[in-house]
């Protein structure tokens, strides 16, 4: 077994722990290998992969894209720490508008399947940090949607102080969670 899979208690969310070989060398691991992706995890076929480099405090989210624009999304640290948020947005879940959150960094190795149906963004703990993610569809900005990374019926503990965020325009204006009409 290359890697372990750990089941959320939010349906469809799921923590990925690779198996690591490290020694005086350094280390190895497979970051992704569909065959056993496939078959422990989804049946889910990525078509984009997207890096960001952030500094510590920059928050990224909630995002999603609606329609057949939805966007399943397999994410990592390469360097640095992030604490990674999915908020359930398919509006027959039993566990609608709850959330899962988990410190993805360089030395756990962490990764996190975020199914399509969720809101997704997550903070940066560390300066110089390098998230990646791999995507089963292609980015769409007219189908692009997005929820109040604040809205405080979340409950959202982004770890971190409120005036060491940093968040773009677009994202400080999102609606909250009750104000978005278009849900899965």
């Amino acid at each position: 077994m290359i890697m372990k899979v750990v089941h959320t208690e939010i349906e469809g969310l799921i923590i990925i722990e690779p198996t690591v070989y490290g020694d005086d060398r350094g280390y190895f691991f497979e970051s992704f290998r569909e065959d056993k992706f496939l078959t422990e995890v989804c049946n889910t076929h990525f078509v984009q992969d997207n890096e960001a480099k952030s500094n510590y405090g920059v928050l990224r989210g909630l995002h999603f894209q609606k329609d057949q624009f939805a966007q399943a999304k397999l994410v990592r640290v390469v360097k640095g720490a992030v604490l990674d948020v999915a908020v359930d947005l398919r509006k027959n879940s039993p566990t609608f508008g709850n959330h899962v959150a988990v410190e993805l960094n360089e030395v756990n190795k962490l990764q996190f399947f975020v199914p399509r149906g969720f809101a997704h963004g997550y903070v940066v703990l560390q300066d110089n940090t390098v998230f990646n993610y791999k995507c089963d569809n292609y980015y769409a900005p007219r189908h692009e949607g997005g929820i109040l990374w604040e809205d405080k019926t979340l409950k959202i503990d982004w770890k971190i102080s409120r005036k060491d965020i940093t968040i773009s325009d677009k994202d400080s204006t999102l609606p909250e969670i009750n104000h978005i009409s278009e849900l899965f």
